[in-house]
């Protein structure tokens, strides 16, 4: 009996682990000469701007830091809990980027994860979401970067344990993780709605930054979804209506935050959302950053909190008032620090928030569970070219310590919210400071 039992489980692990590496093996497919940029019609190598530029394909196959580096060449430097990982090149040079490719080589890469050679590519590429394109996309997009400048460069090695494996290791972690497909829109919802749901959950790949990542790497979804995530030590804020922001996100604000890196209720785009903004979806139709407001605002139904945000704009107002004229400065060491250092640029004493001088106690930084973004605001600076165009916040780098930016965090958690106090503002400080490996170079302090 024990000699059947154990035939039975040895031939169910033979038959199993000979299912799995089926699953786990693909062929390669065969190189391409590179194909003639006159083979692609002037109409579509545009459609493929678009989808590139709504994918963010330069932005995190570019690299950044050590000076940038040529466009597509790769070498982006992507953290993650399990080592760093370095984007690749995707230029049209046969050698090192992927000239060589076919179009269905590329096809095969976004919408399962599959090098051209059969090997699995690392979840760093969002092949969860870019699964999800059409294969019209695909083939624009084919001919957008078959169009582009040949670049010979290598990326840095990765430092990534599954690197080393990548048919076998990868492949588990699609089994548990990866369900390949095309979107399929939603019947229930208007074609808006669906254009936008197509692009924020596929090309976009939204929440690939504002949902949180369990253990092996990969979204929390469906229970999680849009929840908040991180990306680069930026806290990505909730999309959904766990954001905890006092003003709702209308779909306005929405439409003008994603077009112009700024909205009056809620303040600028800094970190990685800046580029999201200003390089990528304020060069596409309106049409598709209105349909990707218009998805956002039905996921984020916080619609009930509408009558709260009177008495949020009062309160901001009030408080701004306080600084202002000096109320508080004679009894809180913390309120003149605020004041030396911040109030001249952040008053609002008009019934609204105005341009250019952003509201603090309506932004997203003093309302999450930490005081990260705050942080990096402070430490970095906003450049003309981040946030709103032409408005450039100084990097306080040199000019604040840990105990200094401390200190007008705890002060603005209390007079600006109604939340509790954040907890080790001098440790978060000095963890946040180590972020910023050397002093931005907009430095002014």
């Amino acid at each position: 009996m024990i000699k059947r039992i154990l035939a039975v489980i040895a031939g169910v692990a033979i038959v199993g682990g000979g299912g799995f590496l089926w699953y786990a093996w693909y062929p390669a497919l065969p190189k391409v000469a590179p194909p003639s940029p006159g083979q692609f019609s002037a109409a579509q190598i545009e459609r493929g701007r678009i989808v590139a530029a709504e994918s963010y394909c330069v932005e995190c196959h570019t690299r950044q830091d050590l000076g940038g580096g040529p466009k597509l060449a790769g070498d982006y430097k992507m953290v993650s809990p399990f080592g760093a990982i370095y984007s690749s090149n995707i230029t049209p040079d046969p050698e090192t980027g992927i000239g060589n490719w076919s179009e269905e080589a590329l096809r095969r890469a976004l919408h399962y994860g599959v090098s051209r050679d059969g090997s699995h590519l690392l979840p760093a590429f969002v092949y969860d979401h870019f699964t999800k394109m059409t294969d019209a996309d695909i083939s624009d997009l084919y001919a957008w970067i078959m169009t582009q400048p040949a670049v010979h460069m290598t990326h840095r090695q990765n430092d990534f344990p599954l690197s080393v494996a990548p048919r076998i290791g990868l492949a588990g972690w699609k089994l548990l993780y990866f369900r390949p497909g095309v979107y399929q829109p939603d019947p229930k919802h208007d074609a808006m709605w669906n254009r936008g749901a197509y692009l924020a959950e596929g090309a976009a790949h939204c929440g690939a930054c504002h949902t949180p990542r369990g253990l092996l790497g990969a979204e929390k979804v469906p229970g999680q979804a849009y929840d908040g995530g991180t990306v680069d030590g930026w806290i990505a804020p909730p999309l959904n209506d766990k954001n905890p922001t006092p003003v709702v996100w209308t779909e306005d604000e929405l439409y003008d935050y994603l077009r112009n890196g700024v909205a009056p209720l809620h303040g600028p785009a800094g970190g990685p959302m800046s580029p999201v903004a200003h390089d990528f979806l304020a060069t596409v139709p309106e049409a598709d950053v209105h349909a990707i407001a218009h998805y956002f605002a039905d996921i984020d139904r916080a619609s009930q909190r509408v009558s709260g945000d009177k008495a949020a704009l009062q309160r901001a107002r009030e408080q701004s008032k306080r600084d202002l004229t000096g109320g508080n400065l004679l009894t809180d060491p913390d309120a003149r620090l605020y004041q030396g250092a911040c109030s001249a640029c952040h008053y609002n004493a008009a019934p609204m928030p105005v341009l250019g001088r952003p509201e603090l106690a309506l932004n997203n930084a003093l309302w999450l569970d930490e005081p990260t973004n705050l942080y990096l605001v402070m430490l970095r600076g906003l450049t003309a070219e981040e946030g709103q165009s032409g408005v450039a916040m100084p990097s306080f780098y040199n000019a604040l310590s840990d105990h200094d930016m401390a200190r007008i965090a705890a002060y603005l958690r209390r007079t600006r919210t109604t939340l509790p106090p954040w907890t080790d503002l001098d440790k978060k400080a000095a963890e946040a400071r180590k972020l910023v490996e050397e002093p931005p170079v907009n430095s002014s302090h």
